[in-house]
């Protein structure tokens, strides 16, 4: 196989054993709270040559708190996202409802082990996503993943200390939401823009931006199987029957009827994946983690479940199909809370695994990442895509559109 057609990939058969410069360069993962933001390690020597600045490939995401301590200050700065949820008077009340949603989130987290592992698993998926990038693309070599997290450390400022300090002048903004939303990947975006007109992470550094795929093919594969191992555990004789539930994290009304395209993008996600799978399974496509009063996308998770126990329909395979690793809404809220709900409905309830350290998915990333860096290279596409220069009908959100334009211009 060419390694360096991505397009060629054959992600069913792909096992994602490494080369030997793989092996050289792959760094264990390191969780430490005092040096979080890059894991791919030092520069490398050798084929790339000593002390090069890297390519940094900077890996957008919610993220969580690594500990339980961490809790409050990591719902503190959800609340206060006025991109994520929109509530009045925001400065004043977010902190008041961190406050009282505190203790019960820290028993979830210390009911799913004592913190969120999605640290871990994203420096994973980004440290052995650049060791292949080096050899998908080495004109751009080496690469360097960075995580950046908008409500948990390593926060943005973190992170651009760390490009800063690294000397990096062309970076990467690679959104880990697969499907967009103005409430996840913009407001990432929103905050790498605030922090980078400022000089943030240093100067006359060239940005470009991955915003989206949902649809991507090694994407798609990696989910299929693990929705077809988790089949594998009913009886075949009675396997055909099993509902496949994906469950995405749902958007207030509020952001989806002023033109928000997540429900959409989720939507041709499932639509790929069961084109996947054959069709061999009912599904239906449900919405889980709403917060507050408000009006949220439905119907959720947790009705859907009771829905289908009533309707005598009593296999279901649990499907995450806008995460791409484990965390609070797959390990607490799936695996337990909606588990617990569908065992006392009588219900057979499997959940397909997380992407976490899956080959065919980090080989996906590394796919993803070497084509954006050649098509930009080649002049065939600019810093970002035709879809993220549109804002939604019903933005008034002036940030927004300044951010677009700067991405557009290569962060300047």
């Amino acid at each position: 196989m060419d390694s360096h057609a991505v397009t060629k990939t054959d992600y069913k058969s792909y096992t994602g054993a490494f080369t030997l410069l793989h092996l050289t360069h792959l760094q264990p993962v390191q969780v430490s709270h005092l040096s979080f933001t890059s894991t791919h390690g030092a520069l490398p020597e050798g084929p790339h040559g000593s002390g090069k600045s890297p390519t940094a490939i900077v890996m957008l995401n919610m993220g969580g708190p690594s500990t339980v301590s961490e809790t409050h200050d990591f719902l503190k700065n959800l609340f206060l996202d006025n991109d994520l949820i929109p509530l009045p008077f925001q400065s004043i009340i977010a902190p008041l409802i961190a406050r009282r949603r505190t203790p019960k989130i820290e028993q979830q987290y210390t009911d799913i082990g004592g913190g969120s592992p999605i640290l871990r698993y994203t420096q994973l998926q980004g440290e052995r996503m650049a060791a292949i990038l080096d050899e998908l693309h080495p004109s751009t070599a080496p690469h360097k993943s960075y995580v950046a997290f908008r409500y948990a450390k390593p926060l943005t400022d973190a992170t651009a200390q760390q490009l800063k300090a690294d000397g990096v002048t062309r970076a990467v903004a690679f959104t880990q939401y697969p499907q967009y939303s103005c409430s996840t990947t913009g407001s990432s975006l929103n905050e790498l823009y605030r922090k980078g007109k400022t000089g943030a992470f240093g100067d006359g550094v060239e940005w470009s931006v991955i915003d989206r795929w949902g649809t991507h093919p090694g994407f798609i594969e990696a989910v299929a199987q693990n929705i077809e191992r988790a089949l594998a555990k009913f009886p075949e004789s009675t396997r055909a029957d099993a509902v496949l539930l994906f469950s995405a994290h749902s958007l207030p009304m509020s952001v989806v009827n002023r033109g928000d395209p997540y429900v959409l993008e989720v939507s041709a996600t499932v639509a790929a994946v069961m084109e996947r799978l054959k069709h061999t399974n009912p599904y239906r496509l449900v919405w889980q983690s709403q917060v507050g009063p408000s009006a949220w996308m439905g119907m959720q998770t947790g009705e859907a479940l009771k829905g289908l126990a009533r309707l005598g329909r009593k296999q279901v395979v649990l499907v995450p199909i806008a995460f791409t690793s484990d965390h609070i809404e797959t390990l607490y809220e799936l695996d337990l809370e909606y588990a617990r709900e569908a065992r006392e409905h009588g219900m057979d309830v499997h959940r397909a695994e997380s992407l976490n350290e899956s080959p065919v998915f980090i080989r996906a990333l590394a796919d993803m990442a070497s084509a954006h860096l050649k098509d930009i290279t080649t002049g065939k596409s600019g810093p970002t895509s035709i879809q993220m220069a549109l804002r939604c009908p019903g933005c008034t959100n002036a940030t927004c559109g300044q951010q677009k334009t700067w991405f557009a211009r290569g962060g300047r």
